[in-house]
């Protein structure tokens, strides 16, 4: 498992930042733009008009997995929008939509302070795409195939699954003991299979509590209650 999964309960990791604003820097808005395109654009989607000319795939699950996919050092070191733009670089390198040496390019010119000229606006119907999309969303909300396995009361024990690439399970969760104490309506997938992670298919989603004392221990505080959403798929049994 990669340290980006294990940070809860984790000691001198750095301070924890206290910054309450949204955007520290206007070019922060701008990525979160282009993500957002991208998702409306995303050709997983149900609703989506014929010809758009980005023909990937692109959820919160791809953004995630870019993020994660850093190497530790280098994940501690940058900003959150940061990390962002290093993924999303890195996909658009990687699907073909721009190469690397384009990429260097552009950049250079951008700190020498030479104007590049923007390329062609987007059609009609990309703009009406995006915007329907910020209006409706997209969720990952389906009819329930089978009964949940578990329901409110049971005790549970988290697995620890392994972990290629990304997951939904902090690390911190792993092994412990929780109770259920709700159990969402329907059923949730997840638009990237994460392997061995185990979730992917529309699955019941639980809410569990847990003791912070089971967590932590000496370092949780008392009478202090934890309460995690969590996939199906990381939940056993207590024996």
């Amino acid at each position: 498992m990669k340290l980006q999964h294990r940070l809860g309960g984790l000691e001198n990791v750095g301070p924890v930042s206290t910054e309450r604003k949204v955007f520290v820097q206007e070019w922060e808005k701008r990525i979160f733009g282009i993500h957002m395109a991208m998702m409306a654009l995303s050709n997983h989607l149900k609703e989506r008009p014929s010809n758009l000319e980005f023909e990937s795939e692109w959820t919160w699950a791809d953004l995630r997995k870019g993020a994660e996919n850093m190497n530790p050092f280098e994940y501690f070191k940058y900003r959150y929008y940061e990390k962002w733009l290093g993924g999303i670089s890195g996909f658009f390198i990687e699907e073909g939509y721009i190469t690397s040496e384009e990429l260097e390019e552009t950049a250079k010119q951008y700190y020498e302070g030479v104007s590049v000229p923007p390329k062609q606006s987007a059609s009609k119907q990309v703009d009406d795409q995006i915007l329907h999309y910020m209006q409706f969303g997209d969720s990952p909300k389906s009819e329930l195939q089978e009964p949940p396995r578990f329901a409110v009361g049971n005790l549970v024990r988290i697995r620890d699954n392994h972990v290629t690439e990304h997951t939904r399970l902090p690390g911190y969760l792993r092994n412990r003991i929780g109770k259920v104490v709700h159990v969402y309506e329907g059923a949730y997938s997840y638009f990237q299979d994460t392997g061995p992670d185990g979730i992917g298919e529309p699955m019941p989603v639980y809410s569990v509590m847990f003791d912070e004392g089971e967590i932590w221990g000496d370092l949780g505080e008392k009478h202090t209650r934890l309460y995690a959403d969590l996939f199906e798929a990381y939940l056993d049994e207590i024996d």
